[in-house]
């Protein structure tokens, strides 16, 4: 028996190490962040499996449940809005006893080349042309780092390097990153979770040894 299927109960499956009642994504927003380091890394690597695929289905069904919303009132919101003399914007308008709220956000494109040039013949005009546009500047990163190192030590004092948001994701070793069967959740548990039939109360934590995030 691998180390890690001994701090639970033995249910005489080699296919369920854990016990029905260890937590699921469900129970994650009642937990703190010090508990969930705390779990065992197997099953760590079974929850950020199953959010994943949960993130992916539903983001597959809202993009087809907003589609099917549009085929069912775009043509009912265009019609509101040109009664209302807009192209786009909110409108409202009932369908049975619900009020519809129909948002055709305006997006404007400027174009850049053109704006440069409008720039240019404000300043040549000896206005400031802070006071019609925001400008702003930006260098691509690639493109700094291509730069000579001469051009670059000229640029440094406006660069500033902040690190971003970390991204920690647990891979089972070996020639595939897909958990081996003894590691995860039978597929009849999780169905009956969808169910409503909450198999599990409470876990008991004694079944989890302490872990040291550090290590």
């Amino acid at each position: 028996m691998p180390a890690f299927q001994s701090f639970f109960t033995d249910h005489g499956d080699h296919f369920m190490p854990f016990p029905e009642n260890t937590p699921t994504p469900d129970d994650l927003p009642s937990l703190s962040a010090a508990e969930i380091a705390a779990l065992p890394v197997e099953l760590l690597a079974i929850l950020q499996r199953e959010i994943d695929e949960r993130l992916k289905r539903d983001k597959a069904a809202k993009t087809r449940f907003d589609a099917g919303l549009a085929v069912r009132y775009a043509t009912r919101a265009t019609d509101e809005r040109q009664a209302a003399g807009k192209d786009t914007g909110t409108v409202r308008f009932d369908d049975g006893d619900f009020t519809v709220v129909a948002d055709l956000p305006k997006r404007v494109d400027w174009d850049q080349d053109r704006l440069a040039d409008m720039v240019a013949r404000i300043r040549d005009a000896g206005d400031d042309p802070a006071e019609y546009v925001d400008l702003s500047f930006r260098v691509l990163e690639r493109k700094y780092a291509a730069w000579p190192e001469a051009i670059r030590q000229g640029f440094e004092p406006a660069r500033t390097v902040r690190p971003g948001t970390l991204k920690v994701e647990i891979l089972a070793q070996g020639p595939t990153s897909e958990p081996p069967h003894h590691q995860r959740r039978p597929a009849a548990g999780r169905a009956a979770r969808h169910q409503g039939l909450h198999l599990r109360e409470k876990w008991n934590w004694e079944n989890f040894p302490p872990v040291d995030p550090r290590s």
